[in-house]
């Protein structure tokens, strides 16, 4: 199953990508989903990220990452996922646009059994659209 989301930034993409760390990330935590990050490396291949979830431990290494003229990305997949999930992959994509960027999550995922995807395919949208007001102001504030 794929989710894509699109959420423009007024700041350079540049900028916006090289400021894809651990505050950030913090940020971005779901209000109502507790969670803790027991590890963040950064954005680079070999990276890991440990988050501990209600559901278990979720461990995700970043496999991917590319800098080019007008688009920057890094690919993270999970390695160790809380139930129901089987399969994890997230590409963060940073673009540039006419005014500042676009920061777009391409998100593939599969839980245990497939019946379970469109189920899940609603909560995990919601959860990834609550990050657009925290970019806006979060990349609003930074310098």
């Amino acid at each position: 199953m794929r989710i894509i989301l699109s959420c423009p930034v007024s700041k350079n993409f540049t900028k916006v990508f090289d400021q894809f760390d651990r505050e950030l990330f913090v940020a971005l935590a779901p209000p109502l989903l507790p969670m803790e990050l027991k590890r963040f490396d950064g954005c680079k291949v070999g990276d890991e990220v440990h988050i501990q979830t209600p559901g278990g431990l979720w461990i995700s290494l970043i496999t991917e990452t590319s800098r080019g003229e007008t688009e920057h990305f890094f690919v993270d997949e999970g390695r160790k996922l809380p139930p129901p999930l089987v399969y994890w992959r997230h590409k963060h994509i940073v673009r540039q646009a006419s005014q500042g960027c676009v920061i777009i999550d391409d998100i593939e995922f599969r839980a245990r059994w497939s019946v379970l995807d469109p189920l899940m395919k609603p909560f995990l949208w919601m959860l990834f659209k609550l990050r657009h007001p925290v970019y806006r102001r979060y990349f609003r504030e930074k310098r």
